[in-house]
């Protein structure tokens, strides 16, 4: 399926790793010009530009998208994807912890969005996806600092679709539940961080979604790159599960 995406501005954030990389790498095959961006280097997916850059930072959304504006001369779609999560018990969790994981994982969409506004405005077909998380609609009472960053991103969401429709400015959500990229998989990450054998952890962690297993990036970023797509032109406010049918409801 042609998703419409030939020539369009792209930025993806938190894209040197994971779903944000796959979503660029899927985004470049339809044909779209992307900026990527991260605190690693360009993750080599067919970017056209990559922008180092810690967004927990104020200032440093701004610069990202302004930086991606200069090289694509616009910008039609912001995917926001940069964020952090840890096991951790919620009294155990310190304030500046909250403050940070606050920073990196609502204020710099928060940031992004207000800085992307008047490129996207002159768009005409314009979209804004923000990865959320099961946690956002369901929290994880393993991870309480996670699980409220990102109900916060769904509500941003649909704050943005409500306030920016009427520009022509689409914006979405999408809920991934477990994905195995490096967050879950890599040394010290979310499996090894609830201790036991993490091939036990990752088989208790599958066998909890209805389909049985983790999410892939790939499953995950098709959904994220459709949502960027005219194919989705008339979808905005929603927050999509691609969870394997880990929250059972429906929203």
């Amino acid at each position: 399926m042609d998703l419409g995406l030939d020539g369009a501005r792209c930025l993806v954030t938190g894209s040197t790793a994971g779903i944000g990389r796959e979503t660029a790498a899927q985004l470049s095959r339809e044909g779209a010009r992307v900026v990527t961006s991260g605190r690693r280097d360009a993750p080599g997916v067919g970017e056209l530009a990559h922008v180092v850059a810690d967004l927990g930072l104020a200032g440093e959304p701004e610069r990202v998208v302004a930086e991606a504006a200069g090289a694509l001369g616009g910008l039609d779609v912001l995917v926001n994807n940069v964020g952090v999560a840890r096991q951790a018990r919620f009294e155990e969790v310190p304030d500046d912890e909250w403050d940070a994981y606050w920073q990196l994982n609502v204020m710099s969409y928060v940031r992004s969005i207000r800085a992307a506004l008047p490129h996207l405005r002159e768009s005409g077909a314009a979209a804004i996806v923000n990865v959320s998380s099961t946690a956002g609609k369901r929290p994880s009472t393993g991870m309480p600092h996670y699980s409220v960053t990102k109900a916060a991103v769904l509500s941003l969401s649909r704050l943005v679709a409500d306030l920016y429709a009427g520009d022509g400015i689409r914006s979405n959500a999408v809920t991934p539940g477990p994905t195995a990229t490096d967050a879950w998989l890599g040394d010290g990450g979310l499996a090894d961080q609830q201790g036991g054998s993490r091939d036990d952890v990752l088989a208790k962690v599958g066998a909890g979604r209805p389909l049985g297993r983790l999410a892939t990036a790939e499953e995950i970023a098709s959904v994220v790159v459709f949502l960027c797509s005219p194919r989705a032109s008339y979808v905005t406010g929603a927050a999509w599960s691609a969870d394997g049918g880990t929250v059972p409801i429906i929203l």
